[in-house]
């Protein structure tokens, strides 16, 4: 079976950058705890340093879902939305290619 995969790309709102990182860090910390996700990884553009990927790789659908009606997640994007001009979630699955 492929595996899920989280991606985003947030585009924040110039000099709120380390605030976007500290907030996003605490989100991803308890989001492994409570969600058994994988370790996240946070990408940061080196031409537009206020332009940050996320992805990760999750167990199953249902651990997306409720990681996604979640109170930790629903109170970490009120915290971040003030720091974003853009935020674009997307969920993948995994392509086997070989």
């Amino acid at each position: 079976m492929a595996r899920l995969w989280t991606y985003g790309t947030w585009v924040v709102k110039p000099g709120s950058e380390p605030g976007f990182v500290e907030a996003w860090s605490r989100l991803a910390r308890a989001a492994i705890l409570a969600f058994d996700s994988e370790r996240p990884v946070l990408l940061r553009d080196r031409d537009r340093p206020n332009t940050f990927k996320t992805f990760g790789a999750w167990p199953s659908i249902e651990a997306i879902d409720a990681f996604r009606a979640s109170d930790l997640f629903r109170d970490s994007v009120a915290e971040l939305k003030p720091l974003l001009e853009s935020f674009e979630p997307m969920t993948l699955d995994e392509v086997d290619w070989a």
